[in-house]
């Protein structure tokens, strides 16, 4: 007796309540849920259910082998969806989520090769630096770039950004550098207005952890409007690498303190579920995976 088929008719005449409505489920005679529910029994040598001419009931055996029992039909549904979107065509709108300077620097030059793979599917691409719900929103995907809240969204780590303290030798030569974090109270600041700490900056310096509050001169919701200020030698910023990994190594900017560590970010792509996978978003995903896989190493 196939087991999977056993445990499918046990579920069905729980959630039925009913042989006979179980037997219409699953489109078999009632006769054949009897026989399945019975050698289940006997293979199992206890009782599942508690039969009376009124009502059915689990008993406490069957309270377990039932949950185990969803549990494994779920996973097989799963399997099965999985590999049916792998197969199924890639085609239809596919709404995607991202940061604005992450969208224009590493995602627009991919979109492309990726139609170039997928000529049926169309893009609706939408970059804000705030956060989306993209149930409510309508996104098949979103970009996130930080640490990642407990969610029901499901997340694939893409790479790993590292946040750095830099600012211009000119404005280095005529202020100083700083050599600890609290010598940035007297140097010019340049913020992202967006920071989850706001105007509090954190560092993992040789002693442990530090935090500064610092006064900024300028404050920004963009990344570059905060970058393109430090290279007119306007003052301090704390960046991601992905935005001025260029600029540290051309020697236009310089990473200040490297003895205090401002943080790692992840860098996600997240979609509301693992189940039923749309073949749209997976393609998605396994093309993103495979195209940052070389520079995740650089930043």
């Amino acid at each position: 007796m196939d087991r999977f088929l056993e445990m499918q008719t046990l579920t069905a005449v729980v959630d039925a309540g009913s042989f006979v409505i179980a037997a219409e489920t699953l489109g078999v005679s009632k006769a054949a849920v009897s026989r399945h529910i019975a050698e289940l029994e006997r293979r199992l040598g206890v009782r599942l259910l508690q039969r009376t001419t009124r009502r059915l009931s689990l008993t406490e055996e069957g309270l377990t082998f039932v949950a185990r029992s969803r549990e494994l039909l779920a996973g097989l549904d799963e399997a099965e969806a999985e590999v049916s979107s792998r197969s199924a065509a890639v085609n239809g709108l596919l709404r995607v989520n991202a940061p604005v300077t992450f969208g224009i620097r590493h995602l627009a030059p991919l979109w492309g090769p990726f139609r170039e793979l997928y000529p049926q599917l169309r893009l609706d691409l939408t970059l804000a630096d705030r956060q989306v719900d993209l149930i409510e929103d309508g996104y098949d995907l979103a970009i996130r770039i930080g640490t990642l809240p407990s969610s029901t969204l499901v997340s694939r780590r893409l790479a790993g950004t590292r946040m750095v303290l830099c600012a211009s030798p000119a404005y280095l030569q005529a202020h100083g550098t700083p050599s600890v974090p609290a010598d940035l109270a007297r140097h010019a600041v340049i913020a992202y207005s967006y920071f989850a700490s706001c105007d509090d900056w954190h560092f993992d310096g040789p002693a442990g952890p530090v935090t500064v509050r610092t006064e900024p001169c300028i404050s920004s919701n963009s990344g570059d409007t905060c970058r393109a200020a430090a290279l007119a030698h306007q003052g301090v910023i704390l960046q991601p690498t992905f935005l001025v990994g260029d600029d540290l190594a051309a020697g236009t900017l310089v990473e200040l303190m490297p003895g205090y560590r401002a943080g790692e970010l992840g860098i996600y792509a997240i979609y509301p579920s693992r189940k039923y996978v749309a073949p749209k978003v997976r393609a998605l995903i396994d093309f993103l995976v495979l195209s940052f896989a070389p520079i995740s190493a650089e930043w």
